[in-house]
Order: C-alpha cells, then sequence, then structure tokens
C-alpha cells in the first residue's frame, strides 16, 4: 500500500551546509564523502540526531568515483545516524538535492515514513579521472583469460595512447557545447545584454555578502576545513571591474558571459532535514515552512529550445496544479547558473509570444518583483557545487519565510540535460 488514509504535510525543519569553496583550493584534499558527511553531522548536531533512526536519506553527487556507490549511506553513518537509517543515491543534475527533497517529501507526504535528510554534494577537486577505454577493455581481457597465456597476450596490444587520462567532460553529449557555451546562444536569442548580466551578478555578491554580515547564516552553514563562510562572495566587486572581464564562451566582440556573471566550478555539500508535523512536535521541532509543491520538466533543447530554458515551462505548469499566479509569491529563488540564463527565464515569462507560443496561454505568463528575487544572492555568489545547489536554495527560502514573513516562494532550477526542477515551500 502506497499511501494512508491521509496525506501529511511535509514541513522543511532546517538546513545544514559547509562553506561552498572554489574549485583546486580549501578542499582540494577531501572527497564527496567527507563533505557530504559533514554536511549531515551539522543536522545531526543541531537537532540532537545522533543515534537515531530517520526513515530514509536522500541524497547525490554529479560527479564521484565508482567506490562511492553507496555514498549516502555511507556518509550517513558517518554522521552519526544510526545504523538503522537507510540511504539511496540518486543524480537529476544541478537539481539533485532539490529532487532528493521531493523524494523524501513525497515519501513523508504518503505516510511511508515520518522524517527523512536530503541533500547533495559534488566536488571538482577530487573529480574521477579515469583512462581510455581501450585501457580498460584490455585490462577485461586479461581478467577473462584462463591460463597464464590467454591472461598475457592481451597486454601485447598495450600503446602509450591507453596511459592519457579522461577528464570528466562538462559539454552535453549530444550537442558537444558545454552549458557556458550553450548559455551563450541563450543570450543571443534572447537579446541579453552584457550589462545586465553583469549587474545582476554584483546584486548577487553584495546581497550574499550583506547576509552573512547580518548573520543569516549563521546556523546554516558549519566551519568545516579552515572555512567559515563561501570563498568565492566578492563584497567589493565593483561594475567597472566586472565590465573589464573578457567573454569566456564567444570569446569575439559579440560574447556576452564572462567569468564574472558565470558561476565558478565549486566544490561543497548541504543537507535540509524534512519530517511530517507530529515528528517534529514530539521532539519540539518548529517547522520553517512547508514543501507544498514540485514539478519537473524537460525541453528539446538540441533542436527546438535553449538547453537551460526548462524552468520556463516548468514554472507555469508548477503555478496550474497549485492554482497560483507568478505575483502570488514573496520570495523567487531562480538558480544563477549564469546571469543570462535567469535573465532569459524572466524575459520568456514577460514575453507575449513566448506565452502564446510556446506556453498555450492568451499572453505573456507574467512579471515577478525584482526586488524579491534572490533576496540574499545566490549561485553567482555562493558558487555552484551541482547536486549540492538544490538543497542551499530549500534552506535558504525556508529560513526567509520564517525570519523575514511571508506566505509564499518559488525555487527554480534549471540542469544539464536540458531540464528544470521547480517547488513551491509555503508558511
Amino acid at each position: 500500500m502506497l499511501t494512508g488514509s491521509t496525506v501529511r504535510r511535509v514541513a522543511i525543519l532546517g538546513g545544514s551546509r559547509i562553506p561552498f569553496a572554489r574549485g583546486m583550493g580549501a578542499y582540494a584534499d577531501v572527497g564527496n564523502q567527507e563533505m557530504l558527511t559533514r554536511a549531515f553531522r551539522g543536522l545531526v548536531e543541531r537537532f540532537s540526531l545522533a543515534g537515531e533512526t530517520l526513515g530514509d536519506v536522500a541524497a547525490g553527487a554529479v560527479m564521484k568515483h565508482s567506490s562511492q556507490w553507496n555514498l549516502t549511506r555511507e556518509s550517513l553513518i558517518g554522521a552519526g545516524l544510526a545504523l538503522e537509517t537507510p540511504g539511496v543515491d540518486l543524480q537529476r543534475a544541478c537539481g539533485t538535492s532539490l529532487e532528493a527533497a521531493i523524494l523524501i517529501g513525497n515519501k513523508i507526504a504518503l505516510g511511508q515514513i515520518d522524517s527523512g535528510i536530503a541533500g547533495g554534494v559534488d566536488t571538482v577537486s577530487d573529480a574521477p579521472i579515469v583512462y581510455p577505454r581501450e585501457y580498460q577493455q584490455l585490462l577485461l581481457a586479461s581478467a577473462r583469460g584462463r591460463s597464464f597465456g590467454a591472461r598475457v597476450k592481451p597486454w601485447f596490444g598495450l600503446r602509450p595512447r591507453f596511459f592519457k587520462p579522461v577528464v570528466p567532460s562538462v559539454t552535453e553529449p549530444r550537442t558537444g557545447l558545454s552549458m557556458g557555451q550553450a548559455c551563450e546562444l541563450m543570450a543571443k536569442k534572447w537579446g541579453i545584454a552584457r550589462s545586465s548580466q553583469d549587474e545582476l551578478a554584483l546584486a548577487s555578491h553584495l546581497k550574499a555578502a550583506s547576509a552573512y554580515q547580518a548573520g543569516f547564516y549563521k546556523d546554516l552553514v558549519v566551519d568545516y576545513h579552515g572555512l567559515t563562510m563561501d570563498n568565492n562572495i566578492r563584497a567589493s566587486a565593483t561594475l567597472e571591474q566586472l565590465a573589464k572581464l573578457s567573454p569566456a564562451f564567444d570569446r569575439s566582440p559579440a560574447g556576452t558571459l564572462t567569468a564574472g556573471n558565470s558561476t565558478p566550478l565549486t566544490d561543497g555539500a548541504a543537507a535540509v532535514l524534512l519530517g511530517n508535523e507530529s515528528w517534529a512536535q514530539a521532539r519540539g521541532l518548529q517547522p520553517l515552512a512547508y514543501l507544498t509543491h514540485a514539478k519537473v520538466y524537460a525541453v528539446d533543447f538540441v533542436g527546438r529550445e535553449g538547453l537551460l530554458m526548462a524552468p520556463a515551462y516548468a514554472v507555469p505548469m508548477l503555478l496550474k496544479d497549485a492554482g497560483l499566479t507568478l505575483s502570488d509569491f514573496d520570495y523567487y529563488e531562480i538558480h544563477e547558473a549564469f546571469a543570462a540564463q535567469v535573465l532569459c527565464t524572466l524575459k520568456a515569462w514577460e514575453s507575449a509570444e513566448f506565452g502564446r507560443d510556446k506556453l498555450g496561454l492568451a499572453g505573456a505568463f507574467g512579471s515577478i518583483d525584482r526586488t524579491k528575487l534572490n533576496v540574499v544572492g545566490s549561485s553567482l555568489a555562493y558558487g555552484h557545487p551541482f547536486a549540492a545547489t538544490g538543497a542551499r536554495i530549500l534552506a535558504t527560502l525556508a529560513k526567509l519565510l520564517a525570519t523575514r514573513g511571508g506566505k509564499r516562494g518559488l525555487i527554480s532550477i534549471c540542469t544539464a540535460g536540458g531540464m528544470g526542477v521547480t517547488a513551491i515551500l509555503e508558511r
């Protein structure tokens, strides 16, 4: 039986993450499991969960070693949860930890479990580097040999090129384009100016720095490897500095995406504690917000649509399910993979042509109050450890609703593969 007699409300009870760090830097000597364990342990310590058995834990990483096939389970054990707590690995690119929260939330709503943790982690500093497939096939052929001669024979095919490492690619297999190259095409299609991208990036850094100064992250970020805050935030950045940066993907004068208005390669981990109301009440925990709706969608990014435009479709579908309009939110948390991606999405929603031709509406989908967008900064400032970003945003939005007032917040995350993951939190 999948459900009980009632659907339970899914409470967001708190979050924990390590400071996000630029790749090849502060976390160069640690990997996914160490970082995810620390993020989990932050929840265990804050909510007195040592030795506790939770209903389930879901997390994942976009890039991980084959030896980390049980990453979530090993990390939750290392964090101090009871050995009876199960864990599952999943992956939906940049939407991984939000997808993990949706999975745990659905189980809580259906009555399968009372509590759980969702999280994600990624590192570019400990990326899985492998050797060419030809070398792999040679090794396997040797291992299959039933005699000494059969095991030795494949080695006569060994070539120097077999020892050239294969580094994980960040390009889309279907198009051969990196995410930045694909977003540059989107910026050109939608006419997104370089100056607008730089302005959004600067605002993200300044808002993030202000949030730290105000103590907003005091109970959300735990110290790790000498860091107490994300080391990508540039509180002293200026538009003049950003304007001097060279284009990073289209290096011609027509290029608009730079290192300053794009997220850097980042290491980090984040986690969120969820539960039903009775479980929370029994432990004296106050829900920050409730996860009420979610929607995923994918676009044909090979021939019809921009790689990172799926949220432009997913959000209208989400709001239709919820019976809401785009103006019915106090906060909008739109993942800043690139400043251009955010601006393309907003422009699409404001376009009557896009509304009619793509969404089947009578006109434009709508516009948002920009003062409610990413009010404490987002990925351009904090960085973007792929699988960890969703949990960072989820915990951030829940705390905003609980501490700064408001009834409702919207989450929108674009991902590789032309997908989007979206959700609504409510008080």
